[in-house]
């Protein structure tokens, strides 16, 4: 079986993304809510700095984890299906 990697890309890119807004939201609703997470995202996401932008933070961040959740489900898509060895 073979998996499909816009599928999966797509799958991925909602997780990732929904989980930095809804994380970023928190933060701005419950100041302390995140803060280690928030501040990964940072390092990790250039252009992204926590806790400086309120609400566009939260959506740059999203579009972000968003980009990235999609290029990492098309890329582990592509490793499985290349590697994967069928049993006959």
């Amino acid at each position: 079986m073979k998996l499909d990697a816009v599928r999966l890309g797509s799958a991925l890119s909602i997780l990732f993304g929904l989980s930095c807004f809804f994380v970023g939201v928190g933060n701005l609703i419950w100041n302390r809510y995140g803060i280690a997470f928030l501040k990964v995202m940072e390092s990790v996401y250039p252009g992204y700095t926590f806790g400086r932008w309120g609400f566009w933070g939260v959506l740059v961040v999203t579009l972000y984890a968003a980009l990235d959740g999609f290029i990492v489900g098309v890329v582990i898509a592509w490793l499985y299906n290349t590697c994967k060895c069928e049993k006959k």
